[in-house]
This record gives structure tokens, C-alpha cells and sequence, in this order.
């Protein structure tokens, strides 16, 4: 099962707790990593810093929009962060693009459907080998050379 790093501005942080019940009810060991109350891009790098450096294996990020924390956390090399707002671009953030972290907006997406793209996004995997795997390859060369 997925270690899991969590965390948010305060826009969020209602949902925040809301997603971690949830998930450790699945079973998930979910770490919180706080908000800060103003500068949310500080919450964003600890949680990609996290990931990116394993220890955690995933990475969930909760703004009011999700758009600040996908850019901040997309700042750390080695960390993966795709916006999510419904699904099927859950899945395709993990299967097609080997993203290690979710960013989620509370003020765009309902705590019911939240629980949904969390859950797709951890139980989705990357598959190496398939036609996505040049693509990913090259944003990884594209991080490294920063």
C-alpha cells in the first residue's frame, strides 16, 4: 500500500482532513504535512521534497484551485504533480504520465468526488513499456537538466 504525503493551504484544509479519514480507513499511512497560512508554495515544496526524495511514494496537494500547488511542487526536481479535476485524468496522470502527486482544488471539485480521484490516482500505476514511455522518459531528461 502507498505512503502518502498530504498537504494543503488553508483554502483546503476542511478537505484536507476530510481525504485523510478517508484514506486511512483504506488502510493508506498518510503522513500530514500541515498548511502554512499564507505562503501555501512552502506546503508544496515539503510534500514534493517528500516524494521526490522517497519517502513517501505519493503526494497529494490541495489548494483552492490545485493550479498554485501543481506549479510550486512541479518546481522540486523530481517531482511529478498533475492537476486532477475529474477521473480519467487521474488515471492518465499515473498510467500516462507517471505522476507521483495529485493536486486537487477545494472550490472546483466537491469532497465526494475528491475521494474519487484520490483513490483513482493511488490505485492507477504507471506501466513502463507502453507508448507513453518515451514520453515520460523525455520529462525526466527535461528535470534533470534544470
Amino acid at each position: 500500500m502507498h505512503t502518502i504525503a498530504i498537504g494543503c493551504d488553508p483554502n483546503a484544509a476542511r478537505l484536507k482532513d476530510e481525504l485523510i479519514a478517508h484514506l486511512r480507513r483504506q488502510g493508506y499511512p498518510v503522513t500530514d504535512m500541515g498548511s502554512d497560512d499564507v505562503i501555501y508554495p512552502n506546503t508544496a515544496a515539503r510534500v514534493a521534497r517528500a516524494v521526490a526524495a522517497g519517502e513517501y511514494d505519493r503526494g497529494i496537494l490541495l489548494c483552492g484551485t490545485g493550479l498554485g500547488m501543481s506549479i510550486a511542487a512541479n518546481k522540486v526536481r523530481g517531482a511529478y504533480a498533475a492537476l486532477i479535476s475529474d477521473c480519467y485524468s487521474a488515471e492518465r496522470a499515473r498510467r500516462s504520465n507517471n505522476a507521483n502527486i495529485a493536486c486537487i482544488g477545494a472550490f472546483t471539485v466537491g469532497s465526494a468526488l475528491a475521494k474519487k480521484l484520490a483513490d483513482t490516482f493511488l490505485t492507477s500505476e504507471y506501466t513502463p513499456g507502453t507508448p507513453s514511455e518515451p514520453k515520460v522518459a523525455k520529462i525526466v531528461e527535461l528535470d534533470e537538466e534544470r
